[in-house]
């Protein structure tokens, strides 16, 4: 027999999404069948407007559901055409349907790994700094740095010629301010500062 206190967790962390959810844009589009089927399915819709490019464990994890219960119910979502997934690597991320595009969904994916998004946040900071900068700045190696930046660049979010230069880098800032709850204390006291690194150019 489960804990009661477990259970409560659950049912008190699936209705907080839910609740997002179920006022969603897109929760007209979902089947509205059983109670316990239709308030997971609010409380994933709800979970990935807040956390868009989140990866199938992290939205099973959080939101505290079985793995079969989640494939279900982000199957009957991706038919329903209220979210849809691509694939970053080893990794399937899930995204409101129609919210992002092909650039963003990739930045998303990145800014959803704690070393390249640590890369992303130092660079928006300082556009100058190098691979040691940001090795000492991320308390991580050279190599580290490097290996990253190659993945980066391959994505498509980074450039690399004589240094490192993000690529549309007020969309990241964007994205960063706009999903900070999402990430981690580092990234919020970033966007409580991130008015500083707006450009003002043309």
């Amino acid at each position: 027999m489960g804990d009661p206190e477990v259970d409560e967790g659950k049912r008190a962390t699936l209705r907080r999404f839910a609740a997002v959810g179920a006022v969603g844009p897109l929760a007209r589009l979902a089947d509205r069948d059983e109670d316990d089927e239709s308030d997971a399915r609010d409380a994933i819709t709800g979970y990935l407007a807040a956390t868009p490019g989140a990866h199938f464990s992290k939205v099973r994890d959080d939101l505290e559901l079985g793995t079969g219960e989640t494939q279900h119910h982000l199957r009957r979502l991706e038919n329903d055409a209220v979210v849809e997934s691509d694939r970053d690597g080893d990794y399937r991320r899930y995204f409101p349907a129609r919210e992002f595009d092909a650039f963003e969904k990739v930045a998303l994916g990145v800014l959803r790994r704690e070393t390249p998004r640590g890369m992303v946040i130092a660079l928006l900071r300082d556009p100058d700094a190098s691979a040691s900068d940001l090795a000492t700045d991320l308390g991580v190696s050279r190599p580290t740095v490097s290996k990253h930046a190659a993945d980066l660049e391959d994505a498509g979010v980074l450039s690399r010629g004589e240094g490192y230069a993000l690529v549309r880098p007020e969309l990241l800032l964007t994205l960063l301010v706009r999903y900070a709850n999402s990430f981690d204390v580092a990234t919020l006291q970033f966007a409580r500062e991130a008015d500083r690194y707006i450009s003002v150019d043309g």
